[in-house]
């Protein structure tokens, strides 16, 4: 039998997996995965393929990583914490909705080069027909849903303390919904390469921002005066 080519990589991640460089035998194993993942698909995953890649015999994947599966799953959450960290550290941060869309996008842009995008896609797409790998993988899938939730309650609530108010069907679980699934759609089109898509991709995205930065500017012009009233009463 003829030995496995080398995977041919689309794209270098600029991903980190671990706070290590990778001269340990389980971190070599999970970068190697990572990129047979994003260049090559879960399909065509091979054990064999990524132990050459990781310069380490294939019975040692065995010994550190029981299944493909749990492999899989070892090498989402080495991106998934990550981000979702860097996610929720944004979205704590200083700065306007408006600000933090943007920030959003940007990151969106980044993990779309580096490929953890392309991951989360081959791993829904390979637990559509698995039900153990599906049973581990939508709780991590969800965590980035719960994650929007958070900063719509804080917009929608900057919105009453303005007093506006949306109507009632329109609560910030519904909203945090309309996100989330437009933003997978969109992964989807933009890992298929649906080009006639992305223009309306671009405006949607461009009308929230448009929006929060109205929501912004209503915020800053009632704060206005009530610094304006602060700094007089200093003595």
């Amino acid at each position: 039998m003829s030995a496995e080519p080398p995977v041919r990589r689309r794209r270098s991640p600029a991903l980190k997996l671990h706070d290590g460089d990778a001269t340990q035998t389980r971190e070599r194993i999970l970068d190697a995965a990572f990129r047979r993942l994003v260049a090559e698909g879960y399909a065509a995953l091979s054990v064999r393929g990524i132990a050459r890649d990781a310069g380490v015999n294939h019975v040692l994947i065995n010994f550190h990583i029981l299944s493909k599966d749990q492999l899989v799953i070892e090498v989402l959450d080495a991106v998934n914490q990550r981000l979702l960290a860097r996610q929720a550290s944004m979205y704590a941060g200083t700065g306007g909705f408006a600000q933090k869309w943007a920030s959003a996008r940007r990151f969106y842009e980044e993990d779309l080069e580096s490929g953890f995008v392309r991951l989360q896609a081959e791993l829904w797409a390979a637990s559509l027909s698995n039900a153990e790998l599906r049973e581990k993988f939508l709780p991590r899938l969800l965590a980035w849903k719960k994650l929007v939730l958070g900063p719509v309650r804080e917009a929608v609530a900057a919105l009453e303390a303005d007093g506006g108010s949306l109507p009632a069907p329109f609560t910030p679980e519904v909203i945090a919904c309309w996100i989330s699934e437009f933003w997978l759609g969109m992964e989807f089109a933009d890992l298929l390469g649906v080009k006639e898509e992305q223009s309306q991709h671009r405006a949607a995205l461009d009308a929230v921002q448009w929006l929060l930065e109205s929501l912004d500017a209503r915020a800053g012009d009632k704060a206005a005066p009530a610094a304006r009233t602060r700094a007089r009463s200093k003595p």
